[in-house]
């Protein structure tokens, strides 16, 4: 579908739309960015699971890339409160797949560990785009892709347990990064065309018997055109 019938498909669905839920979404919209991606590999907690998705989405990053290989992605509905209608998720059977799309797509490859020696959040250099990977709740990130990370980051620990729970290490990162990028002058906000297109996502997602009112469009359109 081109650009201008992306457009006019739009006006006419926020016909459907209440102005109310429109102005939601456009400030939803001004908030997302893509300069951040997530990259979960072989997370099987429901619970884990959807609760980074809730995370990712309330801190305004729309991609999350899921790896689930051996083990099922599965997403528990209480936990991630309707997140996942919001973001774009994208799902890989290994995880050389995965890190080869985000290299190919410019992103810097950052693995999130509790070493000592790795650097901590506010010395990351963010200038440019980050993909962050997070491994399985039991034994972290694979060998294989530790060693294709450009980075390594670490959140300080001060108690007696060794690393946070993943969930909860995805919300600290996340604040701190999202924070500092909302602050710096980069070019952090996506461009017209994926708004266009997440709209017309998001609108779709919005209106009721959307397939018949999308035909009824295209047949409109069809009959007025010379």
């Amino acid at each position: 579908m081109d650009v201008a019938l992306k457009r006019e498909l739009v006006e006419y669905l926020a016909g459907f739309v209440s102005e109310r839920r429109r102005e939601r979404m456009e400030g939803v919209l001004a908030g997302r960015t893509r300069l951040l991606t997530v990259a979960l590999e072989e997370i099987y907690h429901p619970h884990n699971a959807s609760a980074v998705l809730r995370s990712c989405e309330c801190f305004g990053v729309q991609d999350v890339h899921v790896v689930a290989g051996e083990n099922e992605y599965q997403i528990n509905p209480q936990i991630a409160v309707g997140s996942s209608r919001w973001l774009t998720l994208k799902r890989y059977a290994d995880s050389a797949s995965c890190l080869a799309a985000l290299r190919e797509d410019g992103y810097r490859l950052v693995a999130t560990t509790p070493h000592e020696e790795d650097c901590t959040l506010d010395e990351l250099p963010l200038d440019g785009k980050i993909a962050l990977l997070f491994g399985t709740e039991d034994e972290g990130l694979a060998e294989e892709t530790m060693a294709a990370a450009d980075r390594f980051v670490r959140i300080p620990i001060y108690g007696f347990t060794e690393s946070f729970n993943v969930s909860v290490c995805t919300a600290l990162i996340l604040r701190e990064l999202t924070g500092r990028m909302r602050k710096s002058g980069l070019d952090w906000g996506l461009t017209k065309g994926e708004k266009l297109d997440l709209r017309l996502e998001w609108y779709r997602k919005s209106v009721k018997s959307v397939e018949l009112l999308e035909k009824r469009f295209m047949q409109e359109r069809e009959e007025i055109s010379p």
